[in-house]
């Protein structure tokens, strides 16, 4: 019987799924992909659902996760193919010449805008740019997570600020 009582609380929000769903993709064909393999999902995995607990946002959470991971996954293959004969376009010369004068130009000025910075702000900003974690950096520094990351927000909000007519 639990199986019928599932299954009519899968029917019962189908429409406002959908609805979910195109705003998602706002496309209502990928909707309605999306819809029916969250179906699928939560068919699956019916036995994973507690009856006591929020079945709209149960299903609203498979679905949304699906989602994530579709979009994830359509980034991830985005590749070009190079459909000319001789692959003119892969083989192609790109100039970067001109862009690295200005890029060393901001490189300079965004160092020379760090460095005019506290110790405090400017230790555990340059530890974030070499690549260390926030809680490696906290870690070392003997500082709270919290702190370390609201020190590098604001060194980054600040490098914004000073570097707003370079955009």
């Amino acid at each position: 019987m639990r199986t019928a009582n599932f299954a009519q609380d899968l029917l019962s929000v189908q429409t406002e799924l959908l609805n979910f769903a195109y705003k998602l993709t706002a496309d209502r064909e990928e909707a309605n992909d999306l819809l029916q393999e969250t179906s699928l999902k939560a068919l699956d995995n019916e036995d994973k659902y507690t009856a006591e607990t929020n079945f709209k946002g149960w299903i609203y959470t498979i679905m949304r996760n699906i989602f994530i991971n579709n979009y994830r996954k359509a980034l991830r293959d985005q590749t070009y193919v190079d459909q000319t004969d001789n692959q003119f376009y892969l083989n192609q010369n790109i100039d970067i010449e001109g862009d690295s004068t200005e890029g060393s130009y901001d490189l300079k000025e965004m160092r020379r805008i760090v460095n005019a910075l506290p110790k405090e702000y400017r230790i555990p900003f340059s530890m974030y740019v070499s690549g260390f974690k926030y809680r490696e950096i906290a870690d070392k520094l003997g500082l709270p997570l919290g702190t370390v990351k609201s020190r590098i927000y604001f060194t980054r909000q600040k490098l914004q600020e000073e570097l707003k007519d370079f955009r």
